[in-house]
């Protein structure tokens, strides 16, 4: 397995706001209290996470508790027993998606145990915990991965599981249904040890969150990843004073977050969660369905659409806080108030959102949690890697329009000697023109940009002929155009990064557990752009 860093300057559609995160500028500074080269604070930052110790026992016990119920490794055990005895956390999370996910929910994972390892060589006790963030409720989102199903086409596998909407995704029941789309898993990547894992793990009776948990519990046994489900009540009861907090200072924190949208902007960068002034950081579970929060101009908040005060509110906190769920800009505040969270590693996303969230923390818990770019990789297998050697292709050539790629590729099959002439004709014009604008200039400098200009012309007029001549060459080979196809398919499909349309189900299907072992070596703290990595 050989890895590259490949930068995310070159990957298109990345955010201003998250490359500018990754080369620590000035203008973004002001945003994050921490570089994203990890090892160089992390000793000093373990000395500023302060976790009481009551607050550690009931959380471990829910730890110990949750994770048994899954079916936990000694591995996991042994670092549960670490956090009782005061370890810190490298925290992680992904939402439960169907089979585990896109590729980047294994990675997010890894990425939690390697920088847990590296804070355990510089003497900080620590260990991974993957956060379950089964509150959400777009199920849409969650329902369905996608799977190689031919060299030129992803599959669709998606469960037909129903439920109420605006229902949290974590507790939606499966049917036998699931059962069928197991089998469908099963048939598409064929017998291995992963499928097994998915027919013990989605069964009829279990729940997207328990599924998810039992699966991650499985696959990262030899890890000791410690996974919480967010959505347990006793967690809710240890937060509301957290909860009442927020409720209490909602026009503070509301200010504060139109404050640093404010600021975000005037900084050049785009708007990351949408902020108004009649938004609030909760949503609250009524008849089944997660219904958002709002601030209101004649009562105090809107729950939906009912009327509800302060006191209401307050109220529900200390007899039923369970009810409360944090938005994306409280969840990862309610994570580092129930854990002595060191980092929390995200992707491109979450770094945006964390560049607003740090006025909550500030607000809320006086200390602003660093964050850490996950591992993004794109995996090449041995086939494609040979497509690339054959056709002297890049990874950033895949960027381009698949008719585009079509082009490159043809233009290497062109016979050896009119690929010579194009050349050789090339280089002509260009010697030939820098001896004109020489001459010309002594005559007339105000005529130097015109023959510049003659040169551009004709230098295009014989690259649209080579791309003319590469097409006419893929014409009279399908094989290459299937090429392409299957090049674009395999390392940048749909035009997006692999690690966002492939299911990690894929890659454990065909390479087994032992892949993770080959990532985790792979992965660098001192490299935190995508990496390109050969199997």
């Amino acid at each position: 397995m050989k890895s590259q860093c490949f930068p995310f300057r070159q990957v298109p559609h990345t955010t201003r706001l998250f490359l500018d995160y990754l080369d620590s500028t000035p203008n973004v500074q002001q945003f994050y209290p921490r570089s994203p080269m990890f090892l160089e604070w992390a000793k000093d930052e373990s000395s500023r996470v302060h976790y009481p110790p009551d607050r550690r026992n009931q959380i471990a016990d829910i730890l110990d508790h949750q994770n048994r119920g899954w079916g936990a490794s000694p591995k996991t055990l042994e670092n549960i027993a670490r956090f009782r005895d005061g370890a810190l956390a490298l925290v992680t999370g992904q939402q439960v998606g169907l089979f585990g996910g896109p590729v980047f929910s294994i990675y997010k994972a890894l990425s939690a145990v390697k920088l847990a390892a590296e804070a355990q060589k510089l003497g900080i006790d620590c260990v991974p915990v993957f956060w379950l963030a089964t509150e959400d409720h777009d199920l849409d989102e969650v329902n369905q991965i996608k799977v190689p199903y031919t060299e030129n086409r992803l599959e669709r596998l998606a469960s037909t599981t129903a439920a109420r909407k605006d229902a949290p995704v974590g507790s939606i029941t499966f049917g036998d249904e699931i059962s069928e789309t197991v089998a469908a898993a099963t048939a598409l990547l064929g017998e291995s040890d992963a499928t097994k894992m998915l027919a013990e793990c989605y069964r009829p009776g279990d729940t997207f969150g328990t599924a998810f948990a039992k699966f991650f519990t499985r696959i990262f046994s030899d890890h000791g990843v410690i996974l919480l489900d967010g959505s347990d009540p006793e967690l809710d009861r240890i937060a509301a004073p957290l909860y009442r907090s927020a409720i209490e200072r909602a026009p503070e924190l509301n200010r504060a977050l139109l404050d640093r949208d404010k600021l975000l902007q005037s900084s050049g960068y785009h708007q990351q969660v949408r902020i108004t002034s009649s938004s609030t950081l909760f949503f609250i579970f009524r008849d089944g369905a997660r219904v958002p929060v709002h601030a209101a101009t004649n009562v105090e908040f809107l729950i939906g659409e009912a009327p509800a005060s302060k006191e209401d509110l307050l109220g529900l906190v200390n007899s039923t806080p369970e009810v409360f769920s944090p938005n994306v800009l409280l969840r990862p505040v309610v994570q580092d108030f129930l854990l002595p969270t060191l980092a929390y590693v995200g992707g491109a996303a979450e770094v945006a959102y964390f560049a607003q969230v740090g006025v909550v923390h500030e607000h809320l818990l006086k200390r602003v949690t660093p964050i850490l770019p996950r591992f993004s990789a794109t995996l090449v297998e041995p086939k494609v890697q040979a497509l690339l050697e054959k056709y002297k292709l890049a990874f950033s050539d895949l960027f381009h329009a698949p008719e585009s790629l079509r082009d490159r590729i043809g233009s290497h099959m062109l016979p050896p000697n009119l690929q010579t002439s194009f050349d050789q004709a090339t280089k002509a014009v260009e010697r030939s023109m820098q001896d004109v604008r020489e001459s010309i200039g002594e005559l007339d400098k105000t005529l130097v940009e015109s023959a510049t200009n003659a040169e551009s012309k004709m230098i295009y007029q014989l690259t649209n002929l080579r791309s003319r001549a590469a097409r006419a060459e893929l014409r009279q080979s399908e094989v290459v155009g299937r090429h392409a196809e299957s090049l674009s398919c395999a390392l940048y499909p749909e035009k997006t990064l692999q690690e966002r349309e492939f299911a990690g189900i894929y890659f454990l299907a065909r390479y087994g557990r032992e892949l993770l072992n080959g990532l985790l070596e792979t992965i660098h703290p001192d490299c935190v752009d995508h990496q390109i990595v050969t199997l």
